[in-house]
């Protein structure tokens, strides 16, 4: 395992989840690990030091994608990746809560620990149209994403986590 190595697991479908996920690799330079949530297998969450998932929220849920991974990955790492740190970001329309809750739900489960706040982006996209368009992100959401990455690097090189 790299000694600090992040693996940050993005779906999107508009652009949003994928460009926060972009911008938190950038911040957290070479420890990242940037993968789409289709191809994460097993191996990839025990190289791994920590975890940063971003995916949008889709019905309330965490998109199909991203619970198609932890469905795949679940068992294979349960009890194997204990204690590692993690952090989310959720792109969402209205609130982001229902995936944000699934997601820790999961979480918990592998027991991982959660060392930022849940970090939602609010699109405020309501209509079909509006859902379905690709979405600009504005400068200071894609900032706080950097720093988010740039924060999960720091805390694992500093064995704070």
């Amino acid at each position: 395992m790299s000694p600090s190595q992040i693996l940050i697991v993005w779906h999107s479908r508009t652009g949003t989840a994928e460009a926060l996920a972009a911008a938190a690799a950038k911040g957290a330079g070479e420890a990242a690990l940037l993968k789409p949530a289709c191809d994460v297998q097993p191996q990839d969450l025990l190289d791994a030091s920590g975890y940063l998932f971003a995916c949008p929220e889709n019905l309330a849920t965490m998109s199909g994608q991203m619970k198609e991974m932890f469905d795949r990955c679940y068992y294979p790492v349960l009890g194997k990746i204990e204690g590692r740190p993690y952090a989310s970001i959720i792109a969402a329309g209205s609130d982001g809560d229902g995936a944000q809750r699934q997601l820790d739900r999961i979480a918990k489960g592998w027991r991982l620990k959660r060392v930022a706040d849940p970090y939602i982006v609010v699109t405020k996209a309501q209509s079909q149209a509006e859902i379905e368009a690709p979405k600009d992100i504005n400068r200071g959401d894609i900032e706080q994403a950097g720093a988010l990455g740039e924060a999960l690097a720091q805390g694992l090189d500093l064995g704070i986590f």
